[in-house]
């Protein structure tokens, strides 16, 4: 699964891969790189992870900006930018910023086009329906701005390809 995330500030390209014979093993790729880990929920919120050969306890606590992540005596403020999460209202209030790209979630066929290529458009409202497995979802602009690109009525869609950009 791929996320993009922010921490402290920073933005980052993450994907986690978890190997099904081994459940406390974990590879993710950080921009690019590959990192392996154990990691293991102790309690509500602490998990120990040994990464690189050195063991953390990691807490997580939830706050209104996204998670607070302390481990050896730091702090850092993370958010997990998931495209799905948008499409699901949980952004409400919250613009990205720059250019945006939405990502086809699965394969499908694009059944209605709601918005044009230039055509300025706020932050939640609908550019597209896709209908994948007999469901139709609408997929919605993640902020204000102006539809760079967007796909065609009646066009197939693999998953991750570029449905809509939003500059």
């Amino acid at each position: 699964m791929e996320y993009e995330i922010v921490i402290n500030g920073a933005r980052r390209s993450v994907e986690f891969t978890a190997p099904a014979r081994e459940a406390s093993r974990v590879t993710f790729t950080n921009d690019g790189r590959l990192v392996e880990a154990d990691a293991i929920r102790v309690s509500s919120g602490v998990y120990s992870i040994l990464l690189g050969g050195r063991s953390l306890e990691v807490t997580a606590e939830e706050t209104s900006n996204g998670l607070l992540l302390r481990a050896n005596g730091r702090e850092f403020q993370m958010e997990i930018v998931d495209p799905r999460s948008w499409r699901r209202g949980r952004g409400a209030g919250i613009e990205l910023e720059g250019r945006q790209q939405l990502l086809a979630p699965m394969p499908g066929k694009i059944v209605r086009v709601l918005a044009a290529a230039g055509q300025q458009v706020t932050a939640g409202q609908g550019l597209l329906v896709i209908e994948a497995m007999k469901m139709q979802n609408e997929i919605r602009s993640p902020k204000s701005g102006t539809v760079q690109q967007l796909a065609r009525e009646g066009q197939t869609v693999n998953a991750g390809e570029i449905l809509a950009i939003v500059t």
